[in-house]
């Protein structure tokens, strides 16, 4: 059992309170009262409703939470970084993040569970940055509840090649909506007045006018579900090999786009750390060709 540590500056009616004022949510603090020895308070097990001063030592299970039942997957992982807090992964293109019909046993989140499963009994999948499945790149695995709800200033970097030529930095502000039918939400998103609000920075880093293609790093605000594909597609530039919102290429068999460079600040070592990775085979030769 990994305890976290807090030393209590000021009165606290009870252990709840306290954990309530810092943001923790009302499905952790449940799963924290299920088994006596998830708090200790200056070294003697307490209950939620134990009252704190200030100077007392507070120690909580850091993972309370019942074990994924997600299936196991043996896969290799491209592990970025590791810590007792957080896992990095570089993504390949092709496989999806979290287990569905068509990918019940070949998943990134089974191959996450299958690695953590001799290092943590009661691991749970946290992952705080999920990727489409055609979508390369870093993602975040939380190791436990509080590096979950700790983690701050998560800043994504993506890399795409779109159809068409980006030559100076654009700004797209434009608000995206998921189409429904019969109350279902359908795979494709439109750019739509009431839609939610979704921005997008793009700086250009290399085109090509005989190719028509442009290699562009984005930054978003918000992060809506297709939202680099929906603001490409709506200036009629297209990642390259989007079936949904362009065509398909024949010089990749997937959309172009990868989550190239995270940083974060880390909670626990109080150190902003930056990561950033390689661009696929397939993405490089076209690149070359850029």
């Amino acid at each position: 059992m990994k305890m976290q540590s807090y030393m209590i500056e000021k009165e606290f009616p009870s252990v709840y309170i306290f954990l309530k004022e810092h943001s923790f949510s009302e499905n952790y603090i449940k799963n924290l009262r299920k088994e006596w020895g998830n708090i200790v308070l200056n070294d003697s097990i307490v209950n939620i409703n134990a009252k704190l001063k200030a100077g007392d030592l507070l120690k909580i299970n850091s993972n309370p939470n019942i074990k994924t039942d997600i299936k196991h997957c043996i896969l290799p992982l491209d592990i970025v970084f590791e810590d007792e807090y957080y896992l990095l992964i570089n993504k390949p293109s092709g496989l999806s993040c979290m287990p569905n019909k068509s990918h019940y046993s070949n998943n990134l989140s089974g191959a996450i569970a299958h690695y953590m499963a001799n290092k943590d009994d009661n691991f749970v999948v946290r992952i705080l940055n999920r990727l489409d499945k055609d979508t390369a790149g870093i993602i975040i695995v939380a190791k436990d509840s509080i590096a979950q709800k700790e983690i701050q200033n998560v800043q994504k970097t993506y890399h795409a090649i779109c159809n068409g030529i980006i030559d100076s930095p654009q700004r797209i502000n434009k608000p995206i909506k998921t189409i429904s039918e019969n109350g279902i939400n359908q795979h494709k998103r439109i750019v739509a007045d009431d839609g939610q609000e979704a921005t997008t920075f793009i700086r250009p880093l290399k085109n090509n006018k005989a190719t028509n293609l442009s290699l562009v790093e984005l930054n978003l605000i918000h992060g809506r579900t297709h939202q680099i594909r929906v603001h490409l597609s709506s200036i009629n530039q297209p990642l390259l090999g989007d079936e949904i919102y362009g065509e398909k290429s024949d010089l990749i068999s997937h959309t172009a786009l990868i989550c190239k460079k995270i940083t974060f600040y880390h909670p626990f070592s109080n150190k902003t750390l930056s990561f950033e990775v390689d661009y696929p085979d397939d993405f490089k030769n076209i690149i070359d060709k850029i």
